[in-house]
């Protein structure tokens, strides 16, 4: 029969300690008191638990391992944000080490220890900010770089690297109403999303620019499987909406399957189109995800990669000076209007 493998939490619990004190033991960064580093070391030879061979060799200095958390890596947004963070560390010679907590972020604080206990130089927090109020203070407990790369963020304590989402919401409401549309709704998001509450910011905020109408019940809510029924349904019970600006590119394909199930077909110009006939949807994202190209559908670029690449050298530089002060990056978006 085959023995439990004892883990770093068999080790807090037999001390009387929490997880983040033994990594700082078998890290030996972070201050930890003579008698508390005596109890953990007993409890590991109590138990047998092996040590990580990487945090206790390279005792004292950097082990050149960077931890990232993302809820879900199949997200567009954080495989591409990913890409342009493992580019840039690898380049200097750095070892990203991915973990998922989860889509509510429900193993954050297991995915945070998990990577303390690897030894890790810093960790990038990849989306689920709302969930990280305490990691901060236990980034700085045990001395190492915490940065923030996420599509929004509500930590004001760590560097944290974004697109600016109402500048983009901004861009895809202006786009839409230079192209003669008045009558403007949204669909997609969840309403705990704070990158959807940014960017529905930016979008009411043209509407009120302009004089145009906003209707609370013109905002839908929703996972991009229930999207094509609700896009259906709103525009059935509201037939004067000629365009929608959708949460991301999967609910712009959505809503797209929803308006034919209306008899609508997809335009850009409310000038040009039929009164009832045409809906013009604008996504935020990049057509590749969706392979889209030969839909009629303007999209609002957020920089993905850029904030990787950003959110790499903004840890490094947190590295070599980790007493500078704390920036919060902005990065634009760009307009990708469709070519008829």
């Amino acid at each position: 029969m085959s023995q439990k493998k004892i883990t770093i939490h068999d080790v807090a619990e037999q001390a009387g300690v929490s997880v983040t004190t033994v990594s700082l033991v078998l890290s030996g960064k972070g201050r930890i008191s003579a008698v508390t580093a005596r109890r953990v070391s007993e409890a590991i030879d109590t138990l047998g638990y092996v040590r990580n061979r990487s945090a206790v060799s390279l005792r004292g200095g950097e082990s050149g391992v960077i931890g990232l958390i993302v809820r879900d890596i199949c997200h567009p947004f954080y495989a591409e944000m990913t890409a342009g963070l493992s580019e840039t560390l690898e380049a200097q010679g750095k070892i990203l080490v991915l973990t998922q907590s989860g889509n509510t972020g429900q193993n954050l604080q297991r995915c945070f220890e998990s990577l303390l206990a690897q030894g890790v130089d810093g960790i990038v927090l990849g989306g689920g900010a709302e969930n990280a109020t305490g990691l901060p203070s236990q980034a700085r407990e045990a001395g190492i770089a915490l940065v923030c790369a996420a599509r929004a963020s509500s930590l004001d304590e760590v560097d944290s690297i974004r697109p600016d989402n109402m500048q983009a919401a901004r861009m895809a409401t202006e786009f839409l109403i230079k192209q003669g549309h008045h009558r403007i709704a949204w669909v997609g998001g969840s309403g705990g999303s704070l990158t959807r509450a940014e960017r529905i910011g930016g979008y009411c905020a043209t509407l009120l620019q302009y004089g145009l109408p906003f209707r609370h019940e013109w905002i839908i809510e929703g996972e991009p499987q229930h999207i094509a029924a609700r896009t259906e349904a709103l525009l059935h019970a509201a037939p004067s909406i000629t365009a929608i600006v959708c949460h991301n590119m999967t609910v712009a394909l959505s809503c797209y399957f929803g308006a034919l199930g209306t008899g609508r077909t997809l335009g850009q110009g409310a000038v040009e189109s039929w009164y009832g006939q045409q809906v013009a949807l604008v996504g935020f994202g990049d057509a590749s995800q969706l392979q889209m190209s030969e839909l009629p559908l303007t999209r609002v670029s957020i920089p993905a990669r850029e904030t990787g690449r950003q959110a790499a050298l903004r840890l490094l530089h947190r590295l070599s000076q980790p007493e500078s002060d704390t920036q919060n990056i902005i990065l634009p978006a760009a307009l990708v209007a469709h070519q008829p």
